[in-house]
């Protein structure tokens, strides 16, 4: 396929190919050229080159662009070495699909890596800078960016040092997440820091350097501790005046999760180096107490109103990217700081994406409801179990009456005390519009 199949040979497929293959391919760039900077490397002594580096496109739905990175082990033969810079892997889409993409003046991508996030951010940003701790992950990220013909101002120093007393409209943060020993192995994985400390420190000091009204949006891992509630233990870490919105995706087991991370960086659990360092891991998790490991998104806003707090669940498959639902979800905090005083004199209505559904079981005087579930059907798919009355009052709530005036019209009916379901009718109702399952109308 000529000069594009060398290319995607040498880079997609990482096969040796003829240097004289490889020349044609990247010309103006020479062979020579490419050898030095390490984008290739000798294959033997038959003339054949292989990829020094990992190169390939990546794209969104507007286009696509380069993005250069250190192969992995697989790719390389190798373990990795310490300032290994990762390719665009799960977690990083991941964490592109949980961002709000609405547009903003400034961008903070904090721990950059390869520079992908920054790649994204330049669709919705007017200046962009990046910042690491490893001078080659800042030499892979000005290449990339260079490729692509971007302008992004590049800082090195740790964590947030390098934009002291900067302020930003959003920061968006992979941050070294993996949980265990204070040590590192991989400058992209390891912070020094013990336990989850290092998403704690992002978590507490981001919101600092958000103008007012900025978002943040991270990835992050908590412990799950022998008698502490994760959802305590990451909300303690949010400083005042932050709103914030932990979705806990996934609980990994601490022997699956050293495997995971061990065979991730190249080692192999059952080798004597792969199970010393289990062995030292797994010790840590024992005397933490630790029972699981929490992984998932936090988005945060700076706020100079009560802040907002919510820890939950999020462990069904969806599709939908979550920024958007991010975006949205602080859209209908808002809302309900709006109406929050009088939410018994707002008018809701359930919105057409909503939908409920009734499981009958089989008893003595014919079938009988067992479940109602609520079922919002798009964005990540949120799910509630409702009761009988509760069910009965989101039938009325089609955007004419006051939630207050439907309550009194619901206890008349089912001889209730008013005051009781009126008092029920508001969590429920606040927890609902959170999740888009109930809008407010007036």
């Amino acid at each position: 396929a000529g000069p594009l199949g060398t290319l995607i040979r040498l880079f997609l497929l990482n096969e040796a190919v003829p240097r004289a293959e490889a020349a044609t391919a990247l010309a103006p760039l020479g062979p020579d050229e490419a050898l030095e900077a390490g984008l290739l490397r000798p294959a033997g002594d038959d003339g054949h080159v292989l990829a020094g580096l990992d190169l390939r496109p990546h794209g969104d739905e507007e286009g696509s662009w380069w993005v250069l990175a250190d192969l992995d082990s697989e790719q390389s033969g190798r373990p990795a070495h310490a300032d290994h810079v990762l390719g665009v892997g799960h977690a990083s889409l991941s964490l592109v699909r949980a961002t709000s993409r609405r547009p903003v003046g400034t961008v903070l991508d904090l721990g950059t890596g390869n520079g992908v996030q920054a790649l994204h951010a330049s669709r919705h940003a007017e200046r962009i800078t990046a910042t690491d701790v490893s001078a080659r992950a800042l030499a892979l990220a000005r290449a990339t960016f260079e490729l692509n013909g971007l302008d992004v101002e590049l800082l090195r120093g740790e964590w947030f040092a390098p934009v002291a007393r900067r302020r930003f409209d959003r920061v968006v943060c992979n941050p070294p997440f993996v949980v265990g020993p204070p040590r590192v192995d991989y400058v992209y994985r390891d912070s020094g820091l013990a336990g989850d400390d290092a998403s704690a420190l992002v978590v507490r000091q981001l919101p600092g350097f958000l103008t007012e009204g900025g978002t943040g949006h991270l990835l992050a891992s908590w412990l799950h501790v022998a008698g502490q509630d994760w959802a305590d233990r990451v909300g303690g870490w949010l400083p005042p005046g932050t709103d914030g919105w932990f979705v806990q995706r996934d609980v990994a087991d601490p022997a699956l999760y050293v495997g995971t991370w061990l065979r991730d960086a190249g080692v192999d659990p059952r080798s004597p180096e792969g199970r010393a360092k289990a062995a030292a891991w797994l010790d840590f998790f024992a005397e933490q107490d630790v029972e699981g490991i929490g992984f998932g998104f936090v988005t945060l806003r700076r706020t100079d109103a009560t802040p907002t707090v919510v820890c939950e669940d999020l462990r069904q498959a969806y599709d939908d990217p979550l920024g958007d639902e991010a975006a949205a979800w602080l859209d209908r905090v808002d809302q309900l700081r709006t109406h929050g005083h009088d939410l018994l004199g707002t008018v809701f209505r359930v919105p057409d994406t909503v939908a409920l559904e009734r499981i009958e079981a089989p008893t003595d005087e014919g079938w009988a409801t067992a479940v109602r579930r609520l079922h919002r059907s798009d964005g990540p798919g949120w799910q509630h179990e409702l009761d009988e009355l509760t069910t009965a009052l989101l039938a009325g709530c089609r955007g004419a009456l006051p939630l207050g005036d439907l309550v009194d019209l619901l206890a008349a009916g089912h001889g209730e005390d008013p005051e009781t379901l009126r008092d029920a009718a508001v969590p429920v109702a606040t927890e609902l519009v959170r999740h888009g399952m109930l809008e407010i109308v007036r």
